[in-house]
């Protein structure tokens, strides 16, 4: 699934509201980071994240590009030291999942 930019300016809104649940330190992107990461968005579906100043492996863009690769989900945005992943979730119910507008594609 691609987002739209309306999406993305809709879970960007989304995204001011909630806190940051994930850090990548020195250690990097491992296992158990990928894991909580995948945990979260299956439970959330838009989660917060921010590279700590002491890792000199990884930026915010590329460990946001590396996390969204890893649990199959969709960067929204990224600032600074801090990124937002999304992914939709198949394991809540329908009413109770984040509602994206709908895009409009033209026919081709």
């Amino acid at each position: 699934m691609e987002l739209t930019s309306k999406q993305r300016a809709q879970l960007r809104g989304l995204a001011n509201t909630i806190g940051t649940i994930l850090q990548v330190g020195k250690d990097g992107i491992g296992e158990n980071l990928v894991k909580q990461a995948d945990d979260a968005l299956e439970a959330r579906e838009l989660i917060k994240g921010r590279v700590l100043e002491n890792n000199i492996e990884y930026d915010a863009r590329s460990a946001a590009a590396e996390l969204a690769k890893a649990t199959r989900s969709e960067v929204v945005q990224v600032i600074g030291t801090k990124f937002v992943l999304y992914r939709e979730s198949h394991s809540k119910p329908r009413e109770k999942r984040i509602q994206l507008v709908k895009s409009k594609r033209p026919k081709t």
